[in-house]
């Protein structure tokens, strides 16, 4: 059996995915519409300062197909920020007008190949993927994955050489991408349903299509990958928020 490999994590992260209830929100007159998104905005503000003070990061996109309208995705140090911060929304008045239909709890993760002695924490390089900004990136895609298990091909009977190399080969096509998509790796083995999310953020959404499309030819993927739903949607603004919430 191989040994477990080295992961450094950072920041908690929350996919918080909702639905509108369209109908119950245009019978409210427009004054508690007002009311509604007013409070809203307070609690967005709220988070900005948090992500201005480098604490933290969100964002909000607008969600396409049946599954979800809006997801929120959250980064916080703590887990325990992360229950603040999901029991603060559920406690407002828009709330009521919306279902969590979905979500996923992970952690930012990066394997680490770097040699013994050497503190990653101390590279700036790393530290900028550990606790990122979320890209403000027109477009996102979100998936969670998992490695396969089967007696046959199982991903944790590996040798620690034959998983580098492995993933050496898988991260050669991310970087074709580089400048096109950009990604933050999510770890979330004993923390959600599957073992990985994986958020890409890019200004064309048919650059998601051709970066999962070409790593479904990796063996990483071809023969250990097991894919949850896809999300994808479109960036929002605080202030594209509240306009699409306009009647």
């Amino acid at each position: 059996m191989s040994n477990a490999a080295e992961t450094l994590e950072g920041w908690y992260c929350l996919n918080d995915f909702r639905k509108i209830y369209w109908e119950r929100w245009k019978s409210l007159g427009d004054q508690q519409r007002k009311e509604v998104l007013e409070e809203m905005k307070e609690l967005l503000n709220c988070w900005t300062v948090t992500q201005e003070k480098s604490e933290g990061s969100h964002a909000l996109f607008q969600i396409t197909g049946h599954k979800a309208d809006i997801m929120f995705m959250f980064l916080r140090p703590t887990l325990d920020e992360l229950l603040e911060i999901e029991l603060a929304l559920n406690k407002t008045k828009l709330a009521d007008y919306t279902l969590q239909s979905n979500s996923y709890v992970s952690v930012v993760e990066l394997s680490n190949f770097l040699p013994e002695g050497e503190d990653p924490y101390n590279k700036p390089e790393i530290r900028e993927r550990l606790f990122p900004k979320i890209p403000t990136t027109d477009y996102v895609c979100f998936y969670p994955m998992n490695k396969l298990l089967s007696a046959s091909d199982n991903w944790y009977m590996l040798t620690s050489e034959n998983l580098k190399q492995m993933m050496r080969s898988h991260s050669l096509i991310g970087r074709k991408y580089s400048g096109k998509v950009k990604q933050i790796i999510l770890g979330s083995v004993g923390l959600d349903d599957y073992e990985w999310g994986v958020a890409l953020f890019g200004e064309d959404p048919i650059q998601f299509k051709k970066l999962i499309y070409e790593m479904r030819f990796d063996e990483v993927s071809a023969r250990f990958g097991q894919f949850g739903s896809f999300f994808v949607g479109k960036y929002m603004s605080n202030d594209q928020l509240v306009h699409l919430l306009q009647i």
